[in-house]
């Protein structure tokens, strides 16, 4: 047997439990008391073991360290306290504490020790001074701050909690003077304090905090009081406006009549009067303070008489009632100060329009609602009271095309709700709008808005798919296949038309039935059917298919249709493309565009030609003159022959066979028929008042009826125009003006 005996070696540090000691000391802790500390553990044996314990960062000294062992030769550290703690200075220490080996070199581990210093009852309050003197007026009213003591006490907690109190010697004269406040040590002024009675008071207050055996501290307050002015103005109300004030009454209204006085004599009796918040002022002066908040103040009269009078329009609505107080102040040292009040209540005028919460009411309703059906409301709120705030409502007149409003909608005087008055359909129309009136019922002169109520019409599913290709007869269509026909062979386009809109519009074609064999197929989408089979020579000639359209409302709505198909002998039409055998589709849609921009484009040239042809046509009409035409005419002396003066006997006034008036009485005289299609035919169109006798306008003669017809003219043409006196008079005759005689 061999033994073998395994020396060992420092490869292990000494180690912690954890990384900090979390320790509480009271401050009132003695020196020389040990608190036990966790101790490290290391696995090495003998020397390579713990060896001793060190502690680090006690600044002030106020720990020592003490390692002891057990019986087993393990150490553990202590923790002493070396130095009385004071938590007021420090209530927190940080420490370290290191173990060490016996290992060359030695290792070690290191753990924090945080002590936290516990308060205790080790300090009394402190007052800031053993003695105070105050000065105080012997009129000081009630409530009074006399002092505010503070005394401190350095420990927290209820050790620092500090009560105020007069001491128990306190005469009970000087109890019903003053009172403390226990928490705060405030003194105010209990009782009515006289000069005459007693100049000087002292008052001996304690302070104790709320720890263990708590030792009180003391300090000695001094009253001393002054003597002052101790007579205060008197007000008195002579006469004051009985019942309410109009908001309307204007700035100088008159509502009450105040006098006041003072028994002190001098400049204790010389007074100064305002109206609290308000402006205006008696007496030599204003009192400080911010004014405004009232529409009143005070004017003097004479002999301490004052008036209150407004001061600013007033507003029932921003405020119905007023408490006017008037405050006296002597010219003492210091002064002294009276106040009285009374109400004053603002009576209402109608001076608010009704208003509405919105400019832009939007209403929905969904189309084939119940005629009836509420729509919402509109809100209109008037600030004045009784009848002149209560608002009721009207639509104001409007078309909706060439319907009334009050055909579509109505609205409850009372409240403003509004009502439908007809079932709407969103097809026929989407929105509309209207005019809300509010109206109040105030005096004399009713006051009144309006706001705008948009209606949207909402879609419903309420109209079904129509099938209109192929073109049905009793819901049926029958269609041909031939039976070479290839795979992918178009038979038809099912067509459907939805008036709905949206997901209601969108259509979906599907084969419910006769498609059993899964010879066709349909596009759910283009509605297509195509073929699916190549051979249609082993197939039954005649299939019957049902298809469905279906929209996509809620609830959605359907149509069917049956489709005949025949499978014919034949081919394909010639000039019908196959590729593998499929034919292939060409959508109808994009012929027909081009077709129709084409005659568009086409008509919308010959409009335009045929337009600017008028224009050139009508614009030399209106710049021909016929004595301009009787030269250059090559009948009337070849351009610049002889000029030959028309007579006026030459022209005849003739009746026209058609009479027209336009909308603004322009009376066109042209000629009769039989005669517009002589080239010499002038017609004239002039304005002339259609008041003139009617000397004034046929004052020609009639002409011979020799007649010289230049060629080539069209004529003269003018109109005669005139504003009718009134609308009972008869309509003026056209006449036709011809040129006769020899040019």
């Amino acid at each position: 047997m061999i033994k073998v005996e395994i020396q060992d070696i420092n490869d292990n540090a000494p180690s912690f439990p954890s990384d900090q000691i979390e320790m509480d000391i009271s401050e009132n802790a003695a020196p020389g008391t040990r608190f036990p500390l966790t101790s490290a553990h290391d696995p090495d044996a003998g020397e390579n073991g713990l060896r001793t314990y060190l502690l680090t960062r006690d600044d002030h000294g106020l720990f020592a360290l003490d390692v002891k062992s057990r019986g087993d030769g393990t150490k553990f550290p202590e923790l002493v306290i070396q130095k009385a703690l004071d938590r007021e200075q420090q209530n927190h220490h940080t420490l370290v504490l290191t173990a060490l080996d016996g290992g060359e070199p030695p290792r070690s581990a290191t753990v924090q020790i945080n002590v936290k210093v516990i308060d205790s009852n080790d300090n009394s309050p402190v007052f800031e001074a053993p003695s105070y003197l105050v000065e105080l007026p012997e009129n000081a009213p009630l409530g009074t701050v006399v002092i505010d003591l503070n005394a401190t006490d350095a420990d927290e907690g209820p050790n620092g909690e500090v009560l105020y109190s007069f001491s128990s010697y306190v005469p009970d004269r000087v109890r019903e003077l003053f009172s403390i406040d226990p928490k705060t040590g405030l003194i105010r002024v209990k009782g009515n304090l006289d000069y005459e009675e007693n100049g000087m008071l002292e008052i001996d207050v304690q302070a104790r905090d709320l720890g263990p055996n708590p030792i009180p501290a003391h300090c000695k307050v001094t009253v001393k009081l002054i003597d002052r002015n101790d007579n205060a103005p008197s007000i008195g109300f002579v006469s004051v406006r009985q019942g309410a004030l109009s908001e309307a009454a204007p700035p100088g209204t008159v509502i009450a009549l105040v006098r006041v006085t003072d028994r002190d004599s001098g400049k204790n009796g010389q007074l100064q009067c305002r109206v609290l918040g308000g402006g205006g002022t008696g007496g030599g002066g204003g009192l400080g303070g911010p004014g405004g908040s009232v529409p009143f103040k005070l004017e003097e009269n004479y002999d301490n008489f004052y008036t209150v009078v407004t001061d600013r329009p007033l507003d029932r609505e921003t405020q119905d009632e007023y408490n006017v107080t008037i405050v006296a102040r002597d010219g003492g040292s210091p002064p002294l100060n009276s106040t009285k009040s009374f109400a004053v209540k603002i009576l209402d005028e109608n001076d608010n329009p009704p208003r509405f919460t919105k400019g832009l009411y939007v209403l929905q309703v969904h189309e084939n609602n119940i005629p009836g059906e509420y729509l919402g409301s509109v809100l209109a709120q008037d600030p004045d009271l009784g009848q002149n705030g209560t608002v009721s409502y009207s639509i104001l007149p409007s078309h909706i095309g060439d319907v009334s409003i009050y055909t579509y909608v109505s609205v409850n005087p009372t409240n403003g709700a509004i009502y439908a008055l007809r079932s709407f359909n969103y097809e026929q129309t989407k929105a509309f709008e209207f005019k809300v009136l509010a109206k109040d019922s105030g005096a004399p002169a009713h006051l009144e808005s309006n706001a705008t109520v948009r209606v949207t019409v909402l879609d419903v599913n309420d109209n079904a798919p129509v099938i209109v290709l192929p073109t049905l007869q009793n819901d049926t269509a029958e269609l041909q296949v031939p039976r070479n026909a290839g795979l992918g062979y178009l038979v038809s386009t099912v067509r459907a038309l939805d008036s709905d809109f949206g997901e209601s519009g969108r259509l979906t074609y599907e084969i419910v039935d006769g498609n059993d064999d899964h010879l066709f197929e349909i596009d759910p989408s283009s509605g297509e059917i195509r073929t699916l089979h190549p051979f249609w020579e082993d197939v039954t000639p005649v299939v019957e298919l049902v298809v469905k359209v279906t929209d996509h409302g809620k609830p959605t709505l359907s149509a069917v249709a049956k489709l005949i198909i025949r499978s014919v002998s034949g081919s394909l039409p010639e000039g019908v493309p196959r590729v593998n055998g499929e034919q292939h589709h060409w959508d109808m849609s994009l012929p027909l565009i081009v077709t129709l921009s084409t005659i568009s484009i086409i008509l919308l040239a010959a409009m335009i030609t045929i337009a600017v042809k008028c224009k050139r046509e009508n614009k030399e009409i209106r710049t021909y003159n016929c004595r301009i035409a009787e030269y250059s005419h090559p009948q009337l002396g070849g351009g610049k022959g002889k000029k030959k003066k028309i007579n006026k006997n030459d022209i005849m006034l003739v009746q026209s066979e058609v009479e027209e008036r336009n909308a603004m009485n322009v009376m066109n005289v042209v000629s009769s028929p039989s005669l517009a299609t002589s080239p010499m035919y002038f017609d004239y169109q002039t304005r002339l008042p259609l008041s003139s006798p009617r000397s004034e306008v046929m004052y020609l003669k009639p002409a011979s009826n020799n007649l010289t017809v230049p060629q080539g003219h069209a004529g003269c043409h003018t109109s005669f125009t005139g504003q009718g006196t009134n609308a009972s008079e008869p309509p003026a005759t056209r006449m036709s003006i011809i040129q006769v005689g020899v040019f």
